[in-house]
């Protein structure tokens, strides 16, 4: 948590409240994905990271993970992230991060769906990271251009558009109807009122 000492009143209890929402279940199948996405490199597959939070933190932290993912879901030489290397230098590894999420928002993720590069970096929000990186998934498999790896069934599916169109004529009938949210004035009277 670079450089910042312990939190205390209302800081704290949000921290804990956004820290609850972090799922070890989702976690796991993240983490297979990822390994299944990534696995096929040349022989330079990514590494198992340290179970919990703060290990799948760790994990991503640096960028090189995350760039690597979403350059397997792009065909060969499209590439979005051209150079991925390892560095120790937080501006480098924050770099890294934001260059995935720029990547991931080209590919079709929704800004609004997509973590700030510190929450991650100093891990503040990682329910948010999770819930990018499973919006991620979940839009490489709604594509079905053939680049995802894994089980479809990991991530949940994605709705398609279902666009109708109706003739001219069946649009100018349903003009003249008057529907049954518009109420009715079938039996209505004004029996019983009275004056003021």
């Amino acid at each position: 948590m670079a450089n910042r000492g312990p939190s205390y009143g209302l800081s704290r209890e949000v921290q804990q409240k956004i820290d609850r929402q972090y799922d070890p279940e989702l976690e796991q199948v993240l983490v297979r994905w990822i390994l299944a996405q990534c696995g096929g490199d040349g022989g330079n597959a990514v590494a198992q990271p340290a179970p919990g939070r703060d290990g799948f933190q760790q994990w991503l932290k640096d960028g090189t993970v995350l760039c690597r993912l979403i350059n397997s879901l792009h065909p060969r030489g499209q590439a979005p992230v051209a150079k991925i290397q390892a560095s120790a230098m937080a501006f480098k590894q924050m770099e890294q991060i934001s260059q995935f999420l720029q990547a991931a928002e080209r590919y079709g993720i929704a800004a609004t769906d997509i973590f700030q590069t510190v929450d991650l970096w100093e891990g503040k929000n990682m329910a948010c990271v999770q819930r990018t990186l499973m919006n991620l998934g979940s839009l490489a498999v709604a594509k079905g251009d053939g680049l995802f790896v894994g089980d479809p069934n990991w991530f949940p599916k994605k709705s398609q558009e279902n666009r109708r169109v109706f003739s001219e004529d069946k649009l100018k009938e349903g003009q003249s109807v008057i529907g049954l949210q518009m109420g009715t004035n079938r039996g209505a009277s004004q029996a019983g009122m009275t004056g003021y």
